[in-house]
């Protein structure tokens, strides 16, 4: 396989992550983390906008009433993106200042799964990931986490996929998309910084798990089993999260960092922190949205 990925221009960011396509209006939406940023990019009208937060933006998604649920340090908020109010929906996580939210995404459930890390060089495992409601209720349903990551769902919703990209390892767990209850969780693969930390994670409609390998300038594809079938490269060297976007959802948009990177890396790959994109002969499973 063959991949041709393209810069979107103006879209360099210092730590670009969770891209979410909104088909209604033909639009990708990604954040900056340590900014505080959720950018949207209205393609066909070339429309910009970007809301600010007061704090690191880890996730958001996607609501049934076209507000964004927004994982801003510990507060879920949601967001109405013509008037800019936001309302408090929920804290996670607040108990410990070392931890921030980090990865996040709408279940097929409805309900928005959103995981915590150590935000200090520490990188102790006091993450946990957490299931939370339209009614604010939050569910706490695994522990012991260094950095949650890589939250994704199989085509028939059965599957759900979840990284803690600092230990390198990537799980599936058994998922009730009726319920929301997640059992049976098995190691799927054990990585190398060499094969690529797990970063952010997508799925397509023939069962494949796509995995941003951050740590090796690449894109792994793995089955509900764990065999990588591939390894791509990358444009730049830390590929962050990916997703599929596109009227057919045949477009694989990339988010990327520049964050840390030496100058050297940077002026190799001066795009690092952009957004690319390639087409994909498999269409992608649609994210579904929060019902509110």
């Amino acid at each position: 396989m063959t991949l041709i990925f393209e810069a979107i221009e103006d879209t360099l960011g210092e730590l670009s992550e969770s891209p979410v396509w909104d088909g209604g209006l033909n639009a990708l939406l990604w954040c900056d983390i340590p900014a505080g940023l959720i950018h949207e990019l209205q393609f066909g009208t070339g429309r910009r906008r970007r809301w600010q937060f007061n704090g690191p933006v880890g996730s958001f998604g996607l609501c049934t009433d076209d507000r964004l649920v927004v994982a801003c340090r510990h507060d879920i908020l949601l967001l109405d993106r013509d008037s800019d109010r936001r309302a408090l929906l929920a804290r996670v996580g607040s108990g410990d200042p070392r931890t921030r939210l980090n990865d996040g995404k709408v279940g097929p459930d409805g309900a928005f799964w959103v995981g915590t890390m150590d935000d200090t060089p520490a990188k102790a495992p006091i993450g946990a990931l957490y299931r939370v409601t339209s009614s604010g209720q939050r569910e706490c349903v695994a522990k012991e986490i260094i950095t949650s990551n890589g939250l994704a769902w199989s085509a028939d919703a059965r599957t759900m996929f979840h990284s803690d990209s600092r230990r390198r390892v990537l799980y599936a767990w058994d998922f009730d998309a009726v319920t929301g209850q997640i059992r049976n969780r098995r190691l799927v693969s054990e990585l190398t910084d060499a094969i690529g930390r797990p970063d952010g994670g997508a799925t397509d409609a023939a069962g494949w798990y796509w995995s941003a390998g951050v740590t090796a300038g690449q894109l792994n594809r793995f089955d509900v089993l764990g065999a990588r079938d591939t390894s791509l490269p990358f444009p730049v060297p830390a590929p962050t999260m990916p997703c599929f976007g596109g009227p057919d959802l045949r477009t694989l948009f990339v988010t990327s960092l520049r964050m840390g990177l030496s100058d050297e890396a940077l002026e190799k790959a001066p795009l690092s922190g952009a957004i690319f994109r390639a087409q994909v002969e498999t269409p992608g499973v649609a994210v579904a949205r929060f019902v509110v």
